[in-house]
């Protein structure tokens, strides 16, 4: 295990004038915590596999608690297709998921693979490896005084929240929309911007309604014992999705969300990506 390390994904944007305050993030940079690591380039062939082995007794036994705890909690309130994502790609609490096998098993649905991470690694690789249909995930797993919170997202965060989701076609297409339009436009600040906010409000944080009940598919609140509850409660506001209003608005890294935008079906998310780029021209 890589203890040492954690992986998220972080979109460095400079700053913009009244930004700080309105997202409550730092002059220096505009960061989303999403799924990829910061290295200089040259080291980037030195990316990292899982070395299974080395998972402890202990590391098993925490997984188990997260799992059973987390699997309960969503059950009934995440969306159609991540029970049987999980049960596809053999998840369960018996045992840590194998990334190997995971990519086996991913390679005959989308053909999209996961690959380990170490730190954080620049946008621009991010946006490369998922054109190639690859996404990054840490290996190491959060200490059993760390169930109930840990700050960076960890293994169990990366894997049980977002690897269900590469087993869903309208997902990955998504992302793959996404990594395309960041290519197109340079990679540009004001682009990285735009795709940072729409991922957060889906990929991480989206809601969906399916037979007029409000569902999870966002990873950060399907992996979140507390934010399973919250998201879903009479507190934060449920808005329509709407790709223009959730480019416009600032997100919340280090507390619960003021509001989540619920889409109507999966096939929002093609269109949004669509509608992203019109925005972006």
């Amino acid at each position: 295990m890589f203890s040492d390390y954690y992986a998220v994904i972080v979109f460095h944007i400079p700053a913009k004038e009244g930004l700080e305050k309105t997202a409550g993030l730092g002059k220096t940079s505009f960061p989303l915590t999403i799924h990829h690591l910061i290295l200089p380039e040259r080291k980037l062939h030195l990316m990292l596999t899982q070395q299974y082995e080395l998972y402890t007794a202990v590391d098993q036994h925490t997984w188990r608690l997260l799992f059973e705890r987390q699997y309960s909690a969503v059950q009934h309130v995440a969306y159609s297709g991540f029970a049987k994502a999980l049960q596809t790609l053999h998840f369960s609490k018996d045992r840590i998921p194998d990334f190997n096998e995971i990519n086996e098993t991913l390679k005959g649905i989308t053909g999209w693979q996961l690959y380990a991470v170490p730190g954080l690694i620049e946008n621009r690789y991010f946006f490369e490896q998922m054109l190639d249909k690859k996404f990054g995930a840490t290996t190491w797993l959060r200490k059993p005084e760390q169930i109930d919170y840990l700050e960076e997202p960890d293994m169990f965060h990366d894997v049980f929240g977002h690897v269900p989701l590469l087993a869903d076609t309208y997902i990955c297409d998504y992302l793959h929309s996404l990594a395309r339009i960041a290519k197109a436009c340079n990679y540009s600040p004001e682009a990285v911007e735009a795709i940072a906010r729409l991922y957060w409000y889906t990929i991480e944080f989206g809601l969906i309604r399916e037979n007029g009940e409000l569902k999870i598919y966002g990873a950060g609140v399907l992996s979140s014992i507390g934010e399973t509850e919250y998201a879903l409660g009479t507190q934060p506001a449920h808005l329509p999705f709407d790709t223009e209003t959730i480019t416009r608005t600032p997100y919340i890294k280090d507390d619960y969300q003021q509001q989540y935008f619920v889409l109507s079906g999966r096939e929002q998310l093609v269109e949004a990506a669509g509608e992203l780029e019109r925005l972006l021209k």
